[in-house]
């Protein structure tokens, strides 16, 4: 972890301000400046059209009673995105570019995806009657009032060793 904060808050900007120089030394410092602010201005643009469309998927999943996850990970993405583009350097435009089109968000959900599958674990979860858990730590709280309505709590659970009988594994036959 601590290596991957020197990464962000170091090493990308030292390779942005880098970056910004060269093309400066290329085109000119005017022109750098106009493009950086023009890939800003049209990033803004675009998070606003792809973070409404991400909206709109995401109202459509909740009335048609599907859980939004593929939506809410967009909508993240999205944000991200644009959060990408608004920073000047160009580095971060090209992440954040990757983050804002459709076609490479959804590789990039995929990876999340892959990531994160197996970190967490549902250790307990109530459907209407009292937890076989005790009581959540919030109280009893209201009643689920449809019958996919679940309450749970989850807790990150560190990479799997070998032998550790807390999860199946896909590998051990």
């Amino acid at each position: 972890m601590p290596l991957l904060l020197v990464i962000l808050f170091i090493v990308v900007p030292i390779a942005e301000l880098y970056v910004i120089i060269q093309v400066g030394q290329l085109i000119g410092v005017v022109p750098t400046l106009v493009l950086l602010l023009a890939d800003a201005v049209l990033g803004s643009l675009l998070l606003k059209h792809q973070g409404r469309g991400a909206w709109r998927r995401f109202n459509e999943a909740l009335a048609a009673r599907r859980f939004p996850g593929r939506e809410v990970a967009d909508g993240a993405l999205i944000i991200v995105g644009g959060t990408l583009l608004l920073t000047p350097g160009f580095l971060s435009d090209i992440a954040g570019v990757f983050l804002l089109l459709p076609p490479t968000r959804a590789i990039t959900r995929r990876l999340l995806k892959r990531f994160t599958i197996g970190r967490f674990a549902v250790v307990g979860m109530t459907r209407g009657g009292p937890s076989p858990f005790g009581t959540p730590p919030r109280g009893e709280g209201p009643r689920p009032s449809r019958d996919y309505d679940f309450e749970g709590t989850a807790e990150e659970v560190p990479p799997q060793a070998d032998g550790d009988p807390r999860l199946p594994r896909s590998d051990r036959g």
